[in-house]
């Protein structure tokens, strides 16, 4: 048995008996008595259990008094070395998806998490230390007004919020009908019905400039509704008319291009001469033109003219930028 599944044992061992002595424990377990030593050291001091040895019994057990202190709780599940690599893991993730933004929500489940870990053979410490979480395009965001989202979104209000459009450098006032928060490419995005187009519509987190909580309460969207809707697109945006990318990616980039889900709705088929053929529907080709370029120059589009027309302007304007003069 692993070292978690031992303390539970342990646990019910001295809970299920008056007294427990090393011996017994020794025998049950099957481990050394140097083990069962540190293994009632860390209930004691990790976990805060009554353990006390009785020198008239001859063992340990229980104190019966209510001593003051933090409360003794057992950690609610057993795991092996594995699935406790794997949360390490998924502690790393949610400690850096947005440092302090879910500390109030996370706290209580980390401390609980840790419980387990420090149970491990190998130090969680070092495990984390091995792994490495980057977000190169994650965008600083107010805590103040994500939480005021997040209660909007879980309580199903109304929102007041000041919105800054990057692309035309503007903001505007909506009232908005918050649906449910995306993390997406290392950031937030809210997606809601926008009481002003009477459409929904996705904000980034980060360009809300202010948020206020309304007492009205928020219109509801079905879910398959929002699916639908926000499925068509590419990417993060969402909206009509629906349009078709065709691209050809050659041969060299086409195995890596092919491993790569572009979107839920893509036909891919791979040409004669090794190339991809690759058909994504969009509806906002900001996102799409982004891809594209990371691929270059690798890929072609081929329809529609309006997308090859447009990324070759783009193309040209950035040589011309940074071409010598």
């Amino acid at each position: 048995m692993n070292s978690t599944e031992r303390l539970h044992k342990i646990h019910h061992m001295l809970t299920q008996r008056h007294m427990v002595t090393t011996e017994q424990f020794v025998n049950e377990l099957q481990v050394s008595v140097s083990t069962i030593k540190r293994d009632l050291t860390f209930l004691r001091d990790r976990l805060n259990a009554p353990v006390k040895f009785d020198y008239e019994l001859g063992g340990y057990c229980f104190e019966k008094i209510q001593h003051v202190g933090p409360k003794y709780e057992m950690p609610g599940l057993w795991f092996n070395d594995s699935e406790l690599h794997a949360l390490v893991t998924m502690q790393k993730l949610l400690s850096e998806l947005q440092p302090g933004l879910l500390s109030p929500y996370l706290d209580p489940l980390q401390a609980k998490l840790q419980a387990i870990l420090c149970s491990m053979k190998d130090s969680p410490e070092e495990i984390s230390n091995r792994i490495l979480i980057l977000a190169p395009n994650k965008r600083e965001l107010p805590l103040e007004n994500f939480e005021v989202v997040a209660t909007a979104v879980v309580r199903r209000r109304r929102l007041k919020i000041v919105h800054f459009n990057r692309g035309t450098q503007t903001k505007t006032e909506r009232i908005i009908s918050p649906q449910q928060l995306v993390y997406y490419r290392d950031n937030w995005y809210l997606d809601s019905w926008c009481h002003l187009r009477k459409a929904i519509r996705s904000f980034a987190v980060d360009a809300i400039v202010s948020a206020e909580l309304m007492p009205d309460k928020a219109k509801d969207v079905s879910l398959k509704k929002l699916r639908e809707e926000l499925s068509e697109g590419y990417g993060i945006f969402s909206g009509k008319p629906l349009q078709w990318a065709k691209l050809r990616i050659t041969n060299v980039a086409a195995e890596w291009a092919s491993k790569r889900i572009w979107h839920s709705n893509q036909k891919s088929t791979v040409d004669a001469d090794g190339s991809l053929l690759l058909e994504v529907p969009y509806t906002d080709d900001r996102e799409l033109i982004q891809d594209i370029s990371a691929w270059l120059p690798h890929v072609e589009v081929i329809l529609p003219n309006s997308l090859r027309a447009k990324l070759s302007e783009i193309l040209k304007a950035s040589l011309d930028k940074n071409s010598a003069k």
